[in-house]
């Protein structure tokens, strides 16, 4: 998909993000505390955590919600999630990645499977996608921190592999174990990012008309709804066209 926003726009137009944000809220609350309770709860010594806040606050979660998830990791009462990966086709051979975090693998596992079938996908056995994604660092920054020679200089002195500019900002890519290593040198030349996170960079795209587009974004929507779901993460391309067609319909 050529402009990364696009994504998020056509949510957005579907009027999502208003009804999702209690849902993210929560999504990011319990990443901010299975991180504090597997490391340090202090974020400057815990990287993983410090990419949970920093990812909740790109998004306003309020300081005493990511406070509050912080401190429920130092409980006793704490709850334990196991993190499971799931892996399918989706309509049209698209590979999904979900990702998921959960106290009842058996539920998770059985909403998951029963979403890809009811939406023309198939869950397969873990690894039968992820072959065909990269797991990569990820760091974003609005347009206006510079230009795309600037942003490239910076991020290749940071140790980054790949810079992809256009209108809507700067995405930095790097090898996954690097994330903060990259990250933090990059917030001495450039400030502070929008958001740092780890995701699932797709080798290549699957096409899509605009009937199975709109499929796949009822099981990428139906997935996310899941409280048990934190990411999903397709391969698919779709046109401007295709885009347009699904956000007005």
């Amino acid at each position: 998909m050529a402009g990364h926003s696009k994504w998020a726009n056509i949510q957005h137009r579907k009027g999502r993000q208003d009804a999702a944000r209690s849902k993210l809220f929560s999504k990011l609350s319990k990443e901010i505390t299975v991180a504090a309770k597997m490391g340090d709860p202090d974020p400057d010594k815990n990287p993983r955590l410090r990419m949970a806040v920093k990812e909740a606050k790109s998004v306003s979660v309020p300081k005493d919600v990511i406070d509050r998830a912080i401190k429920k990791s130092q409980g006793g009462d704490a709850e334990s999630y196991d993190e499971i990966r799931y892996e399918g086709y989706g309509p049209g051979g698209v590979a999904v990645i979900v990702e998921a975090m959960t106290d009842n693998r058996n539920r998770t596992a059985s909403n998951v499977r029963s979403t890809f079938g009811k939406s023309g996908g198939n869950l397969g056995e873990t690894g039968s996608v992820s072959f065909m994604f990269d797991r990569k660092g990820e760091i974003f920054y609005k347009p206006e921190v510079g230009d795309a020679d600037s942003v490239m200089m910076a991020a290749i002195e940071a140790g980054a592999e790949d810079v992809e500019s256009d209108e809507d900002g700067h995405w930095i890519y790097c090898a996954d174990t690097d994330l903060n290593e990259v990250a933090t040198a990059l917030e001495a030349s450039l400030g502070e990012s929008e958001t740092t996170k780890l995701i699932w960079k797709p080798q290549n795209r699957t096409p899509l008309g605009a009937e199975d587009f709109a499929k796949l974004m009822k099981l990428v929507e139906t997935l996310e709804d899941d409280d048990d779901v934190q990411t999903v993460t397709t391969n698919v391309d779709a046109s401007d066209e295709v885009m347009q067609a699904y956000a007005e319909g």
